[in-house]
């Protein structure tokens, strides 16, 4: 069961979606809901995903699928016909924020992967990250072992006493979740920005450390902060 703010929510990205073929930003998703701020979104789209309406996809900083709409939408919304209740909604539903993308991986047909080059990520200052997919690189399948990955080129100096240099390519294997101490892709989300850093669990807050003294930790409550995946590799090139 859904409240209405949350159905409302749900069947405004869908309808612009089916529009527009874009998402709406998360002001105007405040700006429909006549909300006073975007935290008030974020709340609302956590809800939607814990209910099963909508998956967050990890890879992407601004984007969700939607799963499923209210059981009494369906005939009124949905194009192409009507889809059996409690099934997924059509691949149309997908909500991709228009500047990310990705492509999976792919065995190059010599032994090496393909991993797909996401844009930058900050490992200092928060930076907006995991942008257009720019470029693919080839790496043994040793270096990432099993699941979905994606690679950014590193920006800053924070995590130089782990060995991660400014102008590195960091390998991502894609999971919302971490243990402390994890080295993680870390989303902001009142910021809407992504960081590199290490991530300590205390209580109802999540501590981000750089490896740099010269960078203070950052502290946020744990729902402001959304893993989306965790570091496993590292790709140097000397020039």
């Amino acid at each position: 069961m859904l409240t209405k703010k949350q159905k409302d929510l749900l069947m405004f990205i869908h309808e612009r979606v089916q529009e527009t073929g874009v998402s709406p930003s998360f002001d105007e998703m405040k700006d429909a809901l006549d909300l006073k701020s975007k935290s008030g979104i974020h709340r609302l789209i956590t809800a939607l995903e814990e209910r099963g309406f909508i998956r967050r996809l990890a890879h992407r900083a601004r984007a969700v699928e939607i799963l499923k709409l209210p059981d009494v939408a369906l005939g009124e919304v949905l194009r192409g016909g009507e889809v059996p209740r409690g099934d997924a909604a059509p691949a149309s539903n997908v909500v991709t924020f228009p500047d990310k993308s990705v492509s999976a991986e792919k065995d190059d047909g010599h032994g090496s992967v393909q991993i797909p080059v996401m844009g930058r990520i900050a490992a200092g200052v928060p930076i907006s990250a995991i942008q257009d997919h720019t470029n693919d690189i080839l790496v043994s399948p040793d270096m990432i072992g099993r699941g979905d990955h994606y690679a950014l080129e590193v920006h800053g100096d924070s995590m130089i006493e782990e060995g991660i240099l400014d102008g590195d390519t960091v390998l991502i294997r894609e999971t919302s979740t971490a243990h402390n101490g994890d080295i993680v892709v870390c989303f902001i989300v009142d910021e809407e920005e992504a960081t590199l850093k290490k991530l300590y669990i205390k209580g109802g807050e999540v501590e981000l450390v750089a490896a740099n003294p010269a960078y203070e930790p950052r502290t946020f409550p744990a729902d402001k902060v959304q893993v989306q995946g965790q570091l496993v590799g590292l790709v140097r090139r000397y020039h």
